[in-house]
């Protein structure tokens, strides 16, 4: 139930997650991307389960699930992250962020009415519709011709990226429900993170990269970011919107960030707003509303 509680949750949610690129794009600007990732999640993960264990938590239950759990890590960090920091260095960030932005609720959708967490509506599949086009729009000038023939690659890793996340919470959701989010959430985090540090260097890219002098004061800021708010108050809040609202109303902050972050830019870098991009906007919030109050229009969450 979307109830004040959960609201106030859900705009705290896009909020943090929708400063997070700035944070992102100051990390990976002198540190290799995946690897950046990784040393967020595993210390993240690490200070979730730290904290678990102060409130007389143990993970011996979580470990009796533990095939879901490792399958829900893959999916939610690994096999998100991977694909998606690859996939940008192929495609334009525009296009990279409708793709994602768009697809992750949509996905959310599906995969919930397919493992009967949601219920089909017309509504909810119209609310992601317009949220889409809001998204294109906001994004307009961004979503341009990409790097090179291999576009297409980038495109579809992208696109997994989005899919990979959703089926994960999907997947997740039972496990909140059942544990609890601190230790859900630092178990994903940190089994996910080490399972990206292998990745990373499959990829080629270096741990000696990660020495001290590379950490620019500007990488350490958006580290100290990502991992505070980005992971320790953004992902609890929504691990927890997935157990009390349900995949796609927990997924309508994907077009809300957006927003977030296209005001930042404007206010802090002076980036131009476009008339376009504020009818995208306004997009957004009527596709947030429906997928957030979509069941008082006929579509009711299952649970």
């Amino acid at each position: 139930m979307m109830t004040p509680g959960n609201l106030a949750k859900f705009v705290v949610l896009c909020i943090v997650w929708g400063l997070t690129w700035i944070a992102v794009k100051l990390g990976v600007s002198s540190l290799p991307p995946l690897l950046f990732a990784a040393t967020r999640f595993i210390s993240a993960g690490a200070v979730f389960i730290t904290i678990a264990f102060m409130r007389g938590s143990t993970l011996r239950p979580l470990l009796l699930d533990w095939r879901t759990l490792v399958l829900a890590s893959l999916l939610m960090i690994t096999l998100c992250y991977g694909p998606l920091f690859w996939g940008m260095t192929k495609v334009s960030s525009g296009t990279a962020a409708v793709l994602e932005m768009s697809l992750t609720p949509v996905c959310l959708f599906i995969f919930g009415v397919v493992l009967r967490q949601e219920t089909w509506s017309w509504v909810a599949l119209l609310g992601m519709a317009v949220g889409t086009a809001g998204l294109y729009l906001l994004f307009k000038d961004g979503v341009q011709a990409t790097y090179g023939e291999e576009a297409w690659l980038g495109i579809v890793a992208v696109s997994w990226a989005a899919a990979s996340s959703a089926l994960g919470s999907v997947l997740a959701k039972p496990l909140i429900e059942k544990h609890g989010s601190s230790a859900l959430a630092g178990s994903t985090t940190l089994l996910g993170g080490l399972l990206l540090v292998i990745a990373a260097i499959v990829s080629g890219e270096r741990i000696a990269d990660l020495s001290p002098m590379n950490w620019t004061a500007l990488a350490l800021a958006g580290w100290f970011f990502l991992v505070i708010f980005g992971s320790l108050i953004g992902y609890r809040l929504y691990m927890q919107l997935l157990r009390d609202v349900g995949p796609t109303r927990a997924g309508a902050f994907a077009f809300v960030s957006p927003m977030i972050a296209v005001a930042v830019g404007a206010l802090i870098a002076h980036e131009p707003v476009t008339k376009t991009g504020l009818i995208g906007m306004a997009l957004l919030l009527l596709s947030a509303a429906t997928c957030l109050y979509g069941p008082k229009l006929g579509w009711k969450p299952v649970g």
